[in-house]
């Protein structure tokens, strides 16, 4: 099977498209760097030329509200758009758990946009919404940072390893589509303030963290239901505790998204 995933030079999907060559998959590492671009929509033709399926995990290279909104729609309808023109028979694409539920997060807000363009396109679909990986705890402490303290919500947090989302992708990509939508969160749920402890605790890093419940998390205040999945979930194999205690310093520092 020709699979083509969008992003496959990033953390997500380097690991998606290592895994569906082991599987024995023809796969194209498609971005800029190898000359597949699903803005100005350079190669994308050729690479998916003969293709059955597309992954797409790019991912915007600037987090501004307004264009990180422009990447995801503009992306997301020359990828579609493409697909089309190729017969391609799935769309298979990364989002994030809780993604309609923090409207003030610009970030939420695009990735919103794109499932909603992908919904409505006519074409095979299957979405993947994923919680916050535990590689983009530390950016997330950081933005709670006050001085000498911390302040982050209390509220229900329950990341997931990147490892543990490219094993659902690399799944996914070779399952029928679903039409709809599947999650995959981490096994460990807490509040995001007794996670940030464990998290400094095992940098040996002193600073306090308070709860406060009106924190916010990149723009927005959360709840129980913002950061968790809303039914049933794929559950990762990979525990908070364990990745912490065999990450890098270089991987507990990726910036949160």
């Amino acid at each position: 099977m020709k699979i083509v995933v969008i992003g496959g030079s990033g953390l997500i999907g380097s690991n998606v498209v290592s895994r569906l060559r082991q599987n024995g998959h023809e796969v194209v590492a498609a971005s800029p760097k190898s000359g597949v671009n699903s803005i100005t929509r350079e190669g994308l033709a050729e690479a998916m030329s003969g293709a059955q399926v597309v992954v797409d995990v790019a991912n915007s290279p600037s987090w501004e509200n307004d264009a990180v909104l422009a990447f995801f729609q503009t992306s997301t309808r020359n990828l579609l758009a493409a697909e089309a023109a190729a017969g391609v028979g799935l769309h298979l694409a990364l989002s994030i758990v809780g993604s309609e539920r923090s409207p003030e997060n610009g970030y939420f807000r695009a990735k919103k946009a794109q499932e909603d363009l992908i919904k409505a396109s006519g074409r095979p679909f299957t979405i993947l919404r994923a919680t916050q990986f535990f590689e983009f705890v530390g950016g997330i402490v950081e933005s709670g940072a006050d001085g000498d303290k911390i302040r982050l919500s209390p509220a229900l947090f329950q990341p997931v390893a990147s490892d543990d989302v490219a094993a659902a992708l690399a799944d996914l990509a070779v399952a029928p589509p679903v039409n709809g939508t599947v999650e995959v969160a981490g096994a460990d749920a807490a509040p995001l303030d007794e996670m940030a402890r464990q998290f400094l605790a095992a940098k040996g890093d002193r600073r306090a963290v308070i709860a406060d419940v009106h924190a916010r998390y990149f723009g927005s205040e959360l709840d129980d239901q913002s950061l968790t999945p809303a039914g049933k979930a794929r559950i990762g194999a990979i525990r908070f505790a364990d990745w912490l205690s065999h990450a890098s310093a270089k991987q507990v520092n990726v910036p949160a998204h």
